[in-house]
């Protein structure tokens, strides 16, 4: 009997791709979260401890992840705008 598949590659279908992209979005979405959680547990301990030592860990964990997140938005943002047009245009997703 034949079948449809090749049998040196498998092709992927929209949803399929769709389901990568929507994966693929939910762990860069917990990333930019883990960030701000970072960012807002050493704001706390600055402000709590009021000393020069942790206003520099906050000022060095800002200019970082500040670096980080924007990367990281360059990527999310098209990313998150193909997961919109694409549950829109495919059925199955």
């Amino acid at each position: 009997m034949a079948t449809d598949r090749s049998t040196g590659s498998a092709r992927l279908d929209g949803a399929t791709l769709l389901g990568y992209v929507r994966w693929t979005v939910y762990a860069l979405v917990s990333l930019l979260a883990l960030c701000l959680l970072t960012v807002g547990t050493i704001a706390i301990i600055a402000e709590v401890k009021g000393t020069w030592h942790w206003q520099i860990h906050l000022q060095s964990t800002l200019s970082y992840v500040g670096l980080f997140v924007s990367r990281l938005l360059v990527v999310l943002v098209p990313l998150f705008v193909v997961l919109v047009l694409g549950r829109q245009v495919v059925d199955d997703a």
